[in-house]
């Protein structure tokens, strides 16, 4: 079962998410098999770390809550509050795979929290920016709560309009880059 992760730092937790990098990646490493995609999310303002994001793949719910609460940021306090969701992986392949690289380009984590009848369950004609796409759903599967995409694309505007317009409650666009260790 995949499953999104979404750590959002508390303000002011730089200098401990700074502390505890090494920790991080040694704790996301002994995952390193079952990841689709990792990375932080950026400030637009100075390129800070506002938060982390994993897309995985456990053996159910409760491995979801290991892998998100075990954290070693988690457990120091580095997040102010976490957004874990079952996903399904609709590109079938991992961040490593998209054509488009680690890096060029801008690359955007969008998320669209669902209200009502479920909406985007396709994947979008143009594919070659995709980095990871799919529906957010309920622990068993059955109920969707929206859509998440990680995607390169020119803006923030651009980014955004993976999703049909006026489909979610609440949608939310965050500059992202490809995570893991630097070699």
């Amino acid at each position: 079962m995949e499953f999104l992760c979404y750590h959002r730092d508390r303000t002011g937790s730089l200098p401990l998410r700074d502390e505890l990098l090494e920790d991080h990646w040694s704790y996301m490493d002994r995952y390193a098999e079952e990841m689709i995609a990792r990375g932080p999310t950026l400030s637009d303002d100075d390129g800070a770390p506002t938060g982390s994001v994993h897309i995985v793949d456990l053996s159910g719910p409760a491995a979801a809550r290991a892998f998100a609460f075990e954290e070693p940021g988690y457990q120091a306090g580095v997040y102010r509050d976490v957004l874990l969701r079952r996903w399904r992986n609709l590109l079938g392949r991992t961040m490593w795979d998209f054509p488009g690289g680690r890096t060029g380009g801008t690359r955007y984590l969008v998320l669209g929290l669902g209200a009502g009848e479920a909406a985007d369950l396709a994947v979008p004609a143009d594919r070659d920016e995709l980095i990871a796409y799919g529906p957010l759903l309920s622990d068993d599967g059955a109920i969707w709560l929206g859509t998440a995409a990680l995607l390169r694309a020119p803006d923030r505007e651009a980014a955004r309009a993976v999703l049909t317009p006026d489909r979610y409650a609440h949608t939310e666009v965050h500059t992202w880059q490809f995570g893991g260790r630097r070699d």
